[in-house]
């Protein structure tokens, strides 16, 4: 029986950087379909959108357009009840002007989102709704969407809160709970409110002011090309989350806002360079790299999870080179000939691209288009002189090197996930079976340790699986054991996902990567604990399905 290594604990900048990303990512990721709903809102109902006044394709849809979209003449349209603002006409004078949903969406809807799922993943519920009341403030005391202010302003509201409760927990007497509770919360809402209006606003806006002059030199200079040497790079070691999520996204939907697309939304979600990496290991790779690449196309490119890619990156360095060049000739053609996109493409599929795209008009679509392929190419060309040259080397060499990169991108991203679990089985399939026992080595520990006397004593009903975000990974990896319980004909047993910072201490058995476990051991310590590395195709889910069996038919 293999025993458990022990598990390195968090430390250093890397580590740092890439808690700060998967925060940032936390607030962003849950709320993605509300940006995708402003954007097809935008791109359908603006004066230059598909049903717009100057539509590219005629298709002028009054006067729906112009009440959705906003800005329609109230007095001319009439529809009755819709909220109108005072607005400017082109002549300088005014007129009531309906407001419609796009600049309503942009400026409260999506950053009171961010500001409340922040706020919960700080401090629950409650956070969420001290976070939101804070962030109100800052909106209304800024003239531009506020999303910088509702990723800081609503964690730190959250944070202020759960310090405010420790101050009189357990001093409340019994009946006064709700009352204190409410009032409480209620109360530092509104001062945070009125110190994120006079405060926290300005200080917003100059930090605002500052990263949109860094982006305007970069532009001017036609230096954003320059900033793949630092996307690409932190791509591979799973750093680029702190800054997509937090320079990109916030600059870029203010971008979009005033010019209907931005090009900062595609300098890390361009899905060109991990396909022309891709296309260069399958051509011009060894081993179980070459033939896994073909399949890891299709998730990548098509999937869009990037991180299928990770693992050959880091097998060959030097073709980080190759992506740093892709990802720079993809940016160039944008900047070139103004391509970008309406809102955030997630995940970084070419579907999602095409209609985060499509919304700027055909021109613009075919620009990104040509962007993708241009990244692919110059990545592709790179990549392939990188590789023909020490293919010789590493024809000889070729053994567990490529099973290595998969475990170091695991261990890079601090979890695993379903895309690299079915690289690694199918690296496993072409190398041997050593891959797929370095995949589950912690797997067999832990249910080594269960044999010993935790599963006879523990009835196991409740089976969660536990991610940071409790929303990709864990997902899939809950789906595979789930329908292998419903197969094996095993009924009373749930199986699900969750954040670890959701687990309540309910669950009977808590499956999580192993570098997370010690975290989901201190947040549910009464449940019994496994720790894997390939949430996707462990073979040791059968030992699962067959100790839950015993223990109901032991009933």
């Amino acid at each position: 029986m293999t025993t458990t290594s022990p598990t390195k604990k968090p430390g250093g900048a890397r580590i740092a950087v890439q808690r700060f990303g998967t925060f940032l990512s936390g607030m962003i990721m849950p709320n993605i379909a509300a940006f995708i709903a402003w954007g097809f809102i935008t791109m359908l109902f603006i004066p230059a959108g598909f049903f717009g006044a100057n539509s590219p394709f005629g298709w002028h849809w009054a006067p729906v357009a112009e009440i959705l979209g906003g800005g329609g003449d109230a007095a001319a349209i009439n529809w009755p009840g819709a909220m109108t603002a005072l607005t400017a006409n082109t002549d300088g004078g005014t007129y009531q002007g309906y407001v419609g949903l796009v600049s309503v969406m942009i400026t409260y809807l999506l950053p009171l989102l961010i500001a409340n799922t922040g706020g919960r993943i700080v401090y629950g519920a409650r956070g969420g709704v001290v976070a939101t009341i804070a962030v109100m403030g800052v909106i209304v005391g800024t003239n531009i969407p506020m999303f910088l202010g509702a990723m800081i302003m609503g964690p730190l509201a959250a944070w202020i809160t759960k310090q405010m409760d420790k101050l009189w927990d357990g001093k409340i007497r019994p009946g006064f709970e709700m009352l204190v509770n409410n009032f409480s919360a209620g109360i530092l809402g509104m001062i945070l409110a009125i110190v994120g209006f006079f405060a926290f606003g300005p200080v917003f806006l100059g930090i605002s002011a500052v990263l949109g002059s860094i982006v305007a030199f970069l532009v001017q200079f036609n230096l954003l090309p320059v900033l793949s040497i630092i996307v690409e790079p932190a791509k591979v070691l799973f750093l680029n989350n702190a800054i997509n999520h937090g320079v990109f996204t916030p600059l870029g939907i203010e971008q979009a806002a005033n010019s209907g697309k931005s090009i900062l939304f595609l300098i890390e979600a361009n899905p060109g360079p991990g396909l022309g990496l891709l296309l260069a290991f399958t051509f011009f790779g060894v081993g179980a790299a070459k033939a896994s690449a073909p399949g890891a196309i299709i998730i990548q490119f098509l999937g869009g999870i990037h991180e299928i890619y990770f693992p050959y990156a880091l097998a060959k360095p030097m073709t980080i080179l190759a992506l740093i060049a892709g990802g720079a000739s993809g940016v160039a053609t944008n900047m070139i000939f103004q391509g970008g996109l309406a809102f955030p493409a997630a995940p970084g599929s070419i579907i999602a691209v095409t209609v985060a795209a499509i919304g700027a008009g055909p021109a613009n679509l075919l620009v990104v288009y040509l962007s993708v392929v241009v990244a692919a190419a110059v990545t592709f060309l790179v990549a392939g002189v990188i590789l023909r040259a020490s293919r010789k080397r590493d024809q000889e060499a070729e053994g567990d090197s490529f099973a290595a990169a998969i475990d170091q991108t695991a261990a890079n991203k601090g979890k695993e996930s379903s895309a690299l679990g079915a690289l690694r089985t199918r690296a496993a399939g072409t190398t041997g079976s050593g891959t797929t026992e370095t995949a589950d080595r912690d797997v067999d520990a832990a249910l080594g340790g269960l044999e010993g006397g935790a599963v006879a004593t523990k009835q196991l009903n409740n089976i969660v699986f536990a991610c940071d975000a409790g929303m990709g990974s864990s997902a899939m990896g809950a789906s595979v054991l789930r329908n292998k319980i419903k197969k094996a004909g095993i009924d009373g047993v749930t199986v699900t996902n969750q954040a670890i910072a959701n687990l309540d201490g309910s669950a009977d058995l808590v499956i999580t990567q192993n570098q997370l476990t010690d975290r989901a051991k201190a947040q549910s310590p009464d449940s019994v604990h496994v720790s894997v590395d390939n949430f996707m195709n462990s073979p040791r889910y059968d030992e699962v399905v067959e100790m839950v069996r015993a223990q109901h038919e032991a009933k």
